[in-house]
């Protein structure tokens, strides 16, 4: 194996990356090891973590959590965004998935992460009018203070559906870098049915 590797060898690795190409990852990983890719950033600070999420290419995605440090799942591009934000603006709901449920990561705290533009996954989720994604995401947030998870029962935003128990309606409040506040209410239904959520 081989740490040195020229500018094409970093180029093709990243379109293999973005184009979810397994095999050429797998090979570039036999011949200069799988440590080359913790540190290897493209030109906007992106590594190849952002170029798998953006695309929605989960066997790679993979692949690369189990030959790859856990700390690239937090890696900011110069824009501030993690490959979480990436996937969120691109409504990558399986791709979120492994990445906050990844083991050995930093789990729901990607959530928290804010990017420059003030913005966390899940409020580029927002942004994108990605209902689905923005639910799982306020599911999966991080405990308060007083140990509720926000827009849980205890909250005083949170209501449940009277009509016959079965549908509740959660609303959360999110406070942005500017401390403008975004209401989201989550519609969802306790037997299984199809559940939305809508921003205000």
């Amino acid at each position: 194996m081989s740490s040195n590797f020229s500018d094409e060898d970093k180029d093709e690795l990243f379109l293999s990356c973005r184009y979810g190409d397994l095999e050429d990852v797998q090979t570039f990983v036999t011949q200069h090891g799988a440590a080359a890719l913790n540190d290897l950033r493209d030109e906007n600070g992106n590594c190849v973590l952002h170029m798998v999420c953006a695309n929605g290419h989960l066997d790679l995605l993979t692949y690369l959590l189990s030959v790859t440090s856990p700390s690239l799942l937090s890696v900011q591009n110069e824009s501030g965004s993690t490959p979480l934000h990436w996937a969120a603006l691109n409504s990558q709901l399986a791709i979120a998935q492994q990445l906050v449920q990844h083991p050995a990561g930093p789990g729901r705290d990607l959530i928290d992460i804010k990017n420059k533009a003030g913005l966390s996954p899940l409020g580029e989720a927002e942004m994108a009018g990605w209902d689905e994604g923005a639910k799982w995401f306020v599911e999966m947030m991080n405990l308060d203070g007083d140990g509720s998870k926000e827009g849980e029962a205890g909250d005083e935003d949170a209501v449940l559906d009277t009509e016959d128990g079965a549908n509740r309606d959660i609303r959360v409040e999110i406070e942005d870098a500017d401390g403008k506040i975004a209401k989201m209410t989550i519609s969802g239904s306790i037997n299984g049915a199809a559940s939305q959520s809508t921003a205000s």
